[in-house]
């Protein structure tokens, strides 16, 4: 982590002498409406200066998780540390923690330094310092020349930028971010993910991030928790999470996959016709003759019109084109295979140079390495 300068000493005392910003032991949130935990028995540790993505769709339990740390919502069970001290220890307003939300919730009657100064003017900060911390934080944030516009002057982009000076400006420990991009289109998002992750790195503040969005916790991230069902599914590294991921829902979740059905087989699983799908076994306990279900990402299905052409495969088939789909930089193939009714391959194609267009309705083989196909345990 490089030391900013825009960092106080005493902050950066604290980085070096402890390597733990967060601490979560099982923790619960059980709200007794008889239903399951909202978050149901969550552990992990978070670095000092790391960026940490908690990743999930709707009702996963990602944004209680995120409130019981930030000291909104008391779990029911388990212990939550910040800078080794509980979070109980003192309440929100308290604690040295700044935060973004999807709802900005900026001062709309005050000018965007104004705004960024709030949090100092709330902490009893020096009068005489304030503008210049202010003028520090908007030239972080690439604002400035914008401190004397009032909020509505600003685009959508520029309040997120802000937001993110407010929560920063008073140097808290840790800054929690609450799906601050989701109301943003898509250009803009992809911005302001590049922005977060500068940022975040320019000053090393530890970091924590909730969304629902793949690609930004891919992009930002030093490390991604998967949560579905309020349990974590896997916390791991974004390119370990990416590429060996522990069960279906997470290699679901993440990218574009096909899932096939059969039964678990040595080096691989048999499809319904008896066919020998090489794949690599991943569940614990996986055992020969046990329902298995296996998944296979878009991109390391190699696609060709000569079976030939993908005589370095350990699987090769044939299928029918059945749709075809331009993306840009790529184009996305839905196929599908006689041997194994019900399914649709998701094949990506990249060229940098030129596409070999396959048609609807044209036969194509298609063929992957056993080390792509992951066979997981059937769910149940």
């Amino acid at each position: 982590m490089r030391a900013s300068p825009i960092l106080s000493e005493v902050t950066k005392t604290a980085v070096a002498g402890q390597s733990h910003a967060v601490r979560v032991r099982d923790v619960t949130m059980d709200f007794g409406s008889g239903s399951s935990p909202a978050v149901d028995r969550a552990s992990f540790d978070l670095e000092k200066g790391k960026f940490l993505t908690i990743l999930g769709p709707s009702g996963s339990g990602k944004t209680t998780l995120l409130r019981m740390i930030a000291g909104f919502q008391r779990p029911t069970r388990g212990d939550i540390t910040i800078g080794g001290k509980p979070v109980d220890a003192a309440p929100p307003h308290r604690r040295s923690v700044g935060m973004v939300f999807q709802k900005l919730a900026l001062f709309p009657h005050m000018t965007a330094a104004e705004n960024v100064a709030f949090p100092l003017k709330m902490r009893r900060f020096n009068p005489a310092k304030t503008p210049a911390r202010v003028r520090e934080f908007l030239d972080l944030v690439k604002l400035g020349d914008f401190g004397g516009r009032r909020v509505n002057e600003l685009s959508g982009g520029q309040q997120q930028r802000v937001a993110i000076a407010r929560a920063l400006v008073f140097e808290p420990e840790l800054l929690l971010l609450d799906e601050p991009l989701a109301a943003l289109d898509r250009k803009l998002r992809e911005e302001m993910q590049l922005e977060f992750r500068r940022i975040q790195r320019e000053l090393g503040v530890t970091t924590i991030n909730v969304t629902h969005d793949q690609r930004e916790a891919l992009v930002v991230s030093d490390d991604i928790i998967v949560m579905d069902g309020g349990i974590i599914q896997q916390h791991a590294k974004p390119v370990e999470m990416y590429r060996a991921p522990e069960n279906l829902f997470v290699s679901s979740f993440l990218g574009v996959s096909t899932f096939i059905d059969g039964q678990v087989a040595e080096g691989g699983m048999h499809a319904a016709d008896g066919s020998l799908l090489r794949g690599t076994p991943v569940s614990v306990g996986l055992q020969t003759g046990q329902r298995g279900r296996g998944a296979i990402r878009a991109e390391q299905i190699r696609i060709d019109q000569d079976q030939g052409g993908l005589s370095h495969c350990d699987t090769v088939l044939q299928v029918a084109i059945k749709d075809v789909i331009f993306e840009g930089e790529r184009l996305l193939y839905t196929a599908a295979s006689p041997i194994l009714p019900g399914v649709d391959f998701q094949i990506y194609h990249h060229d940098p140079e030129a596409f070999d267009l396959y048609e609807v309705g044209q036969q194509v083989w298609i063929g992957w390495k056993a080390g792509d196909l992951k066979v997981f345990k059937a769910a149940d």
